[in-house]
């Protein structure tokens, strides 16, 4: 069975699930977190809570907890998971893989065999999340803002610029005349230093170095 995303949840698992309403709009936001029961799911950080502290969930069983929880009431079938866990090697046992792996998952968020609070086991056909499911929407760190709000800066300094300089070959033509004018005070400056030192040569060439220039005075 293909698991559809969170916004395709029907009236029905609605009312089965009356939690999961907050989710039914689809928002996955990098700030948002779903609340199972006493457990806390960071879609952002890939991290499942509870009170607070971080449950060490390895990587297929994480996958498995997502496929579960996207619709939560709906039946996720084996083949579906192991589509999502294995979907290219097939010489695995997948029956026996997915049949661990679920059940890892049982183990970390505290299913028994005599006692099922998240996932419901139906069988030979998959399994089934329970619990309710709610979004939680938090509010965004600092750094978060600060990304938001960097472009509608950088949009101001843009249109605090002449007119004339906003656009891309304006820009280009600006910084094209702002170098042929540096490079032509270099060139100017080096004239004027050439036109120096020849001036001064023949002069110099006029008084050779040892010339008497005293024609008073007489052995």
């Amino acid at each position: 069975m293909k698991t559809e995303p969170l916004s395709q949840v029907t009236q029905e698992d609605a009312r089965r699930n009356p939690g999961h309403e907050a989710c039914q709009d689809g928002s996955t936001s990098p700030t948002q977190r779903l609340r199972l029961g006493e457990y806390d799911l960071d879609l952002h950080q890939r991290q499942l809570f509870k009170d607070g502290l971080p449950v060490k969930v390895p990587g297929k069983v994480y996958q498995t907890l997502v496929a579960l929880v996207e619709t939560p009431g709906e039946l996720v079938t084996r083949e579906a998971l192991r589509v999502r866990l294995w979907p290219r090697d097939t010489q695995l046992n997948y029956d026996a893989n997915v049949n661990t792996t679920v059940n890892k998952l049982r183990q970390i968020l505290g299913d028994t065999n005599e006692e099922s609070k998240f996932i419901e086991t139906i069988p030979r056909k998959g399994y089934r999340f329970i619990a309710n499911v709610e979004c939680i929407n938090l509010p965004a760190t600092n750094a978060e803002v600060a990304e938001a709000v960097e472009p509608k800066e950088s949009a101001w300094k843009l249109a605090e610029a002449p007119e004339s300089l906003r656009s891309g070959p304006a820009r280009i033509w600006f910084t094209a005349s702002v170098i042929a004018l540096v490079m032509a005070a270099i060139l100017f400056g080096a004239a004027i230093t050439l036109f120096s030192l020849r001036s001064v040569r023949p002069e110099m060439a006029s008084h050779p170095a040892g010339q008497a220039t005293d024609t008073t005075s007489k052995p």
